[in-house]
């Protein structure tokens, strides 16, 4: 059943899915994972929708996994904890690969497996205000399921020094690190939210998520004729598709394209 500590609202193109347990600063268990998923997937199969903005009421992002969860969880059996650990990568996929843009709005704490979501996103904008932690060696355990997003967002040097001292990372620094894109007063939170929803809506939705897969693959290839040819067929492959053909034609013609 779906778990009232998300709810997802769609306004026009965008789709808003929000974490509203603020009393427990959005931290998730296995329930609140299972309905993330869910909204990720239902925002991501609406054909109405073009944008997801991931967000959360009250003064925290989220303090991550919720710790009285997590204890319950080693009591179980490594099977049980390796199935539910899953459960947790599968959301992290679920907003990677969600077939719309996907911003995050962070204020306050972000902590542990809250890193993950937002590394997940394709943006993130976050108050000047929040704060960021990698907490999970306090612990000892490790931010396993979210690493290979942190790791894409700050490179490994970066993350052996976070990952290992558990240091709070102020919004600056965070910005620094490529975790956020902007950092930005909280009173302008939603402003500048906004200012990149209504960039988003300007592009031809197919060309976005072909932006997304085409970064994923040069970013590990070597650059060879392997890649120029992959390279060159998605361009030739999008120029003669039918969003291509409408771009360029609404440039050329000086008119809105059919997907604003």
């Amino acid at each position: 059943e779906q778990d009232m500590s998300v709810t997802i609202q769609t306004e026009g193109s965008v789709a808003r899915i929000t974490l509203d347990n603020p009393e427990k600063r959005n931290a998730f268990d296995d329930r609140i994972i299972a309905s993330l998923t869910e909204a990720f997937e239902q925002a991501g199969s609406d054909d109405g929708v073009r944008v997801v903005v991931l967000q959360a009421a009250g003064k925290h992002f989220s303090a991550g996994a919720d710790l009285n969860w997590m204890r319950a969880m080693g009591k179980l059996d490594a099977q049980q904890n390796r199935d539910d650990a899953l459960k947790l990568a599968r959301l992290m996929q679920a907003i990677d690969q969600c077939p719309k843009p996907v911003m995050a709005r962070v204020q306050g704490a972000a902590f542990g497996g809250a890193l993950g979501l937002i590394c997940a996103a394709d943006m993130a904008v976050a108050a000047d205000t929040a704060r960021f932690c990698l907490s999970e060696v306090k612990l000892g355990i490790v931010p396993a399921v979210i690493s290979p997003y942190v790791v894409r967002a700050m490179g490994a040097r970066q993350a052996s020094r976070y990952f290992m001292t558990a240091e709070v990372i102020p919004a600056e620094r965070a910005l620094a690190l490529g975790i956020a894109h902007e950092v930005v007063a909280e009173s302008e939170l939603d402003s500048s939210v906004n200012a990149l929803v209504d960039a988003l809506l300007t592009a031809g939705p197919q060309a976005q998520i072909e932006a997304r897969n085409l970064i994923a693959r040069v970013s590990h290839g070597a650059i060879d004729q392997t890649m120029l040819n992959d390279t060159a067929d998605l361009i030739a492959r999008l120029r003669t598709s039918q969003e291509g053909q409408e771009g360029l034609s609404a440039f050329l013609e000086k008119r809105t394209p059919n997907w604003i």
